[in-house]
């Protein structure tokens, strides 16, 4: 746009500068014209005769003026094809008289050819025609081509200082996507930018406390609520009911405790300055060790040892966890009473360079394909599809919740031959 704008009023400059340049040049032309036939003729005319040899070649030599005689043969080309010509050739004849003539070339001589007389005998008078040229259409489409690129650097330059805050700004947000906090930024610059970073900047402090006081809340949850369980648990104990009734009541007491950690669990904040190196692989062949020991669970694992990635090994266990109980619950295989699960793991690239990929995928009746985006989102349990089971909905959205805040993809779909597959892409530590 800055550009369009210069270019714009550059042209505006030149056709303002030609219409009120017009009438001047147009008399400074046709006046130096004349004045130099005036002053020629005259010194031709009052000279010794053998000295009016020596006057051309001096005139040649230093004001670039020729004289020849006009004869009747000469052939005569028109004045010189521009805008301003028949004005100045008009003020010329004015002052010289009407039957002056004005070529452009004489017998194939480039020029800028005047008639005129001395007593009964015809001259030509021959001027350079740099002596009366100004700036050329093509001088001036190189001074515009000077001023356009001028001003595209300099739209590029403020362009770049508009953009720099915005940038700034812009992964300022990305780290707070990715659960960092970033560093403060400055407030300087115009009115609107400082208003906007100090904006940013007290958002940035209000979500971190945010953060403490919800750990605060969390811990408090835990405590106020597992500490009446765990009583109801031991009062349990302690009641004469009978076998049946008891085991009802602790499956109860257990599945609410199980209820109330998924809670915590989703609502517990990843902080990624805890992020150190895991090893993947050990913690993938611990999951699928334990996974082999649950009643009714066969595991097969392909797995590359030593594949380190960088995040919180707590996290990524109960991730592993996460997917396992979720298979355990929702992937038996049809026709067998078992849960069959594959656990893979390779270095890959990808458009975010090297990467660790971890592929876990059972082999049961897997999930309608318009409802898989719908196993991420928390409180939400495709029964219908998988069969039904008691749960707060939130394993594969606590997950998802984990997964993104270390920086990581996430991929459910479909196995083929059945079941459902999901993969992480880790970035390597």
């Amino acid at each position: 746009m800055l550009s369009v704008l210069t270019m714009l009023s550059m042209a505006s400059w030149i056709g303002m500068l030609n219409r009120v340049q017009r009438e001047p040049q147009i008399q400074q032309t046709s006046e130096l014209v004349v004045s130099v036939v005036t002053i020629t003729k005259a010194a031709l005319t009052h000279s010794a005769p053998e000295l009016r040899r020596e006057l051309l070649i001096e005139l040649v030599s230093n004001e670039g003026i020729r004289i020849f005689s006009l004869q009747p043969t000469d052939t005569i080309e028109p004045p010189p094809a521009n805008t301003l010509m028949p004005e100045i050739a008009a003020s010329i004849r004015s002052k010289l008289g009407a039957d002056t003539r004005i070529s452009s070339r004489v017998n194939g001589n480039a020029g800028f050819w005047i008639s005129f007389k001395i007593d009964e005998d015809e001259y030509w008078l021959m001027l350079e025609r740099e002596r009366l040229s100004g700036l050329s259409g093509v001088q001036w489409l190189g001074w515009a081509g000077v001023v356009g690129v001028l001003s595209v650097l300099g739209a590029a330059l403020i362009s770049s200082l508009v953009n720099l805050p915005l940038a700034r700004l812009t992964a300022a947000a990305r780290a707070i996507a990715k659960g960092e906090r970033p560093a403060r930024l400055p407030e300087k610059g115009s009115q609107e930018i400082i208003e906007a970073n100090r904006s940013f900047n007290q958002m940035v402090e209000d979500l971190a406390q945010v953060e403490k006081d919800r750990a605060v809340i969390l811990a408090g949850i835990s405590h106020d609520l597992r500490t009446p369980l765990t009583r109801m648990q031991l009062e349990l104990e302690m009641a004469p009911l009978d076998r049946e009734a008891r085991e009802g009541m602790q499956s109860d007491i257990a599945q609410m405790d199980a209820i109330i950690g998924q809670f915590l669990d989703y609502a517990k904040p990843t902080d990624a300055s805890s992020f150190v190196p895991v090893n993947l692989s050990e913690l993938l062949e611990d999951s699928a060790r334990e996974a082999a020991r649950m009643p009714g669970m066969r595991v097969k694992t392909a797995i590359t040892p030593d594949i380190s990635v960088l995040g919180n090994a707590t996290d990524l266990r109960r991730v592993l966890n996460n997917i396992v109980e979720n298979a355990r619950r929702y992937g038996t295989t049809p026709g067998l009473e078992v849960v069959e699960l594959d656990f893979g793991c390779v270095v890959k690239v990808n458009g975010n360079g090297k990467r660790a990929v971890v592929t876990i995928q059972d082999h049961g009746t897997g999930v309608p394909s318009d409802q898989i985006e719908q196993l991420l989102k928390p409180f939400t349990r495709l029964d219908t599809a998988r069969g039904q089971a008691n749960g707060a909905g939130l394993g594969l959205a606590i997950v998802n919740r984990v997964v993104s805040r270390h920086g990581a993809e996430l991929t459910v779909r479909n196995r083929e031959g059945g079941g459902l597959l999901l993969q992480l892409a880790l970035p390597l530590a």
